[in-house]
């Protein structure tokens, strides 16, 4: 691809992101459907469980991705029988993968466009151009992770495709780069650690959460000596605006920014031994969470994806020594405190806000921010209740939790009820934005004016 004739402005790139973004969940959708029909025996495909199919099928898988058909009629026999049934049944599987590698021949394409134009990546600069940047390494990512866990996508893949081959006389034309993308795509996380070496930008966009990543993952102590989401520790202020020079980072998902931050250094590793800013941001995720959410109930154990990956690659014992050290310090006690001051800083909100709604316009950042944090909490506590061995009883069962899940609901409740106060708020708080930014031009232009 040659960079001299493409034009950054005419590629739509955040259009393409944003429709490989929604794509790409559809497909998650699909393949882990089909998982999850193929690890249910009453719903895999019969041909799967069928005595009579065995023995071709483990043929099949055995020589896969290679098509003979000619020389084994005895294994292969009873296809011709049922080869038409086969063709019907297995086809909503079997594109289903197609459209797999067909995104994925999209992502690439992206992602190459997106290096030849040399795009700034920067989350506190360009926040949504950036965000669906990492929502997609990891959403291609996850998508290949759950493919890889498919057991039956050789037996679907080769059952179809000799049936499409006794019945047309030729492999379905597809086949070839399917069954040689589920052979490369075995150990998926090793094969996207080489595609990934180009691709430069993933680094530096991550390397921007270095401003928001660090004081969004901060301990209860340090929200406590901040009187974090306090409207009354400073009653001088209470009145003045919240603001942010990166407002929409301050509500965004901690377990989205530590998806970004484990698979975005997993693919481009290199960047753990050459970058000190990197590795801290790493170490940070790698000390927050044991298990991240892949898709609904197929979750990624971190510590030992990362250190199996790792180990057979010259010059990361350090790595190694590093993801052992955060696995030891990867508990739940730090959570379990944030829940406890999240408990106690989200009921004085809510009850100084029932008394006085009016501060919902200066202070609406305030009520997301609180609304985030518990949130991110929440999910943390349920995602690891189900998924790591019990270290600590007291870490993953939380007999408060309901409290916590009712103050949010209160201060949901107060800002679908005081909507309009908050509307009312903003309008005026721009018009009389206006009204300073019109008089400062007019006394600029006075003064230009004089001095000509």
């Amino acid at each position: 691809m040659s960079r001299a004739g493409i034009q950054p402005s005419q590629q739509k790139l955040a259009e393409k992101l944003t429709i490989l973004n929604d794509r790409g969940i559809g497909m998650l959708t699909r393949v882990y459907n089909i998982k999850k029909a193929c690890g249910d025996p009453k719903a895999k495909p019969s041909y799967l469980v069928d005595k009579n199919l065995e023995s071709a099928v483990k043929f099949i898988v055995r020589k896969f991705p290679a098509v003979e058909t000619r020389n084994n009629n005895q294994q292969l026999a009873q296809l011709q029988k049922e080869k038409s049934e086969i063709l019907k049944n297995l086809a909503l599987y079997y594109f289903t993968f197609v459209d797999v590698m067909e995104f994925k021949d999209h992502v690439c394409e992206l992602l190459n466009t997106i290096d030849a134009c040399q795009v700034y990546f920067d989350i506190t600069v360009n926040f949504d151009l950036t965000r669906n940047y990492l929502d997609l390494v990891v959403t291609y990512t996850t998508l290949m992770i759950i493919l890889s866990r498919i057991e039956e996508r050789k037996a679907i893949i080769g059952l179809y495709n000799y049936a499409h081959e006794m019945t047309h006389g030729a492999s379905d034309r597809e086949y070839p780069r399917l069954g040689q993308m589920i052979v490369d795509y075995e150990n998926p996380l090793k094969k996207m650690m080489e595609e990934f070496v180009p691709h430069g930008k993933v680094r530096r966009a991550l390397c921007s959460l270095l401003m928001v990543y660090p004081r969004r993952n901060l301990s209860a102590d340090q929200w406590r000596n901040a009187q974090l989401l306090s409207l009354i520790s400073a009653p001088s202020t209470m009145l003045n605006p919240a603001q942010s020079d990166t407002m929409p980072c301050e509500y965004l998902s901690l377990d989205a920014m530590e998806k970004w931050i484990v698979f975005g250094f997993i693919l481009c590793h290199p960047a753990l031994n050459s970058d000190a800013a990197a590795l801290s941001l790493w170490k940070l995720a790698l000390q927050s969470s044991t298990c991240l959410c892949l898709f609904r109930d197929e979750v990624f154990h971190i510590h030992k994806a990362a250190e199996d990956l790792f180990v057979n690659i010259r010059g990361y014992n350090k790595r190694i020594n590093d993801i052992r050290e955060c696995k030891e310090q990867a508990l739940g006690s730090m959570h379990r405190e944030r829940r406890k001051f999240l408990r106690s800083a989200l009921k004085e909100l809510a009850t100084v806000l029932a008394d006085q709604p009016g501060l919902l316009g200066p202070k609406a950042l305030f009520v997301f921010m609180a609304l985030s944090f518990a949130r991110d909490e929440i999910i943390w506590l349920l995602r690891h209740a189900d998924n790591i061995q019990k270290k600590s009883t007291d870490d993953f069962i939380d007999k408060h939790i309901a409290e916590l899940i009712f103050y949010m609901e209160e201060l949901r409740a107060h800002v679908r009820k005081y909507g309009p106060v908050m509307q009312r708020y903003y309008v005026q708080y721009l018009s009389g934005f206006d009204a300073v930014v019109a008089a400062f031009c007019c006394r600029f232009l006075s003064a230009s004016v004089q001095l000509e």
